[in-house]
């Protein structure tokens, strides 16, 4: 099948209204559609109250991973602004994209005495060389940095110290992904509070979000099989509980896409979590056979994304476009900000 008509697969229509531009306030007031794909049954309902469809056994795992400030604006000589997103350290250089062409050899000016080199491109992606030691990187995002939200929320009215503040979720931890697990963003201290009192059992994994999960999907990616890979890690702690609720065959619950890949990318056909740190590239489609997870919590993915295909995978394709259509038709607000699904 060419890779045009399966994207085509995975499209659909939405009114551009639908796309939030900020969370709900509070956060666990955004609306959740759930879908049991044993009985075939969708309620509309909020996150607040979660608790009451799932079982008082399961096991929830969450991305504990923290967003930095990745976007970084720069000014070239001609006085051209272009928007930076940094991906990853390379040694003493830094590798990016950006929103407009560049020149090997032009200088960005960062502040008065900071300014990034332009060294080479390799494929879409941009090699600078900072004027500054590669180790202030962080602290020097966190002074000149913004959150990088993804370019379709074009008017959000947060101001950057909101942005950084609501683009993140409550148990942020690990410092390193470049967009947020949005389907976490749902969580408030009240709505954890309420879970652990049913007796629902909370861990934490980290997997770093990057272009594994939010870059456009190419031919290549589809052929070969393979996303840009991602770095993951998971606590001894978090073993134990996983591996305990296999054995116990309580239902584990991913909060989210990322804690998807990162579970079925450590794991084994015997269930059991064998590597606890790694990096992974695994494209997760129609025909895919999960181990690990029973159920998912996700938001609302844009068109024919590799997350779309994720969900589809595990709940079925025309299941999944006929529940995208329902929310849209009742206005469920969609992508990063947006209102999510309970699949079980």
């Amino acid at each position: 099948m060419r890779f045009t008509t399966i994207l085509k697969q995975f499209d659909y229509r939405f009114p551009l209204e639908l796309i939030a531009q900020k969370p709900a306030s509070p956060r666990d007031s955004a609306r959740l559609l759930v879908f049991n794909r044993t009985t075939k049954k969708k309620t509309s309902t909020t996150f607040r109250s979660l608790p009451n469809f799932l079982p008082s056994n399961a096991l929830l795992v969450f991305n504990e991973t923290k967003v930095i400030p990745a976007r970084i604006h720069v000014t070239k000589k001609t006085g051209g602004a272009v928007a930076l997103l940094y991906l990853k350290t390379d040694g003493s250089t830094i590798r990016c994209l950006a929103n407009k062409s560049l020149k090997e050899g032009e200088i960005l000016t960062l502040s008065r005495n900071r300014s990034f080199r332009v060294t080479k491109r390799s494929g879409k992606e941009w090699i600078l060389k900072p004027s500054f030691p590669i180790h202030e990187l962080a602290s020097i995002m966190k002074q000149y940095g913004s959150a990088p939200l993804p370019p379709y929320i074009k008017h959000s009215p947060l101001t950057e110290r909101e942005r950084r503040r609501e683009y993140q979720t409550i148990f942020a931890k690990h410092a390193g992904s470049i967009a947020a697990p949005t389907a976490s963003l749902h969580f408030t201290k009240r709505l954890m509070s309420a879970l652990k009192k049913r007796g629902i059992g909370i861990t934490f994994v980290t997997l770093h979000v990057h272009l594994g999960t939010f870059a456009p999907l190419t031919e290549e990616q589809w052929k070969k099989g393979m996303l840009h890979t991602e770095e993951y890690a998971i606590p001894a702690s978090a073993k134990r509980m996983i591996e305990r609720a296999k054995k116990e065959k309580r239902p584990i619950i991913a909060i989210g896409t990322t804690v998807v890949r990162t579970l079925e990318s450590a794991s084994n056909t015997q269930k059991k979590i064998i590597r606890t740190k790694g990096s992974t590239d695994l494209f997760i489609r129609e025909g895919y056979t999960f181990t690990m997870i029973d159920g998912l919590i996700t938001n609302f993915h844009v068109p024919r994304s590799s997350l779309l295909m994720l969900v589809s995978a595990f709940a079925g394709r025309e299941t999944i476009m006929e529940l995208y259509r329902d929310a849209i038709q009742k206005r469920y607000r969609l992508f990063s900000f947006g209102d999510g699904m309970l699949i079980v």
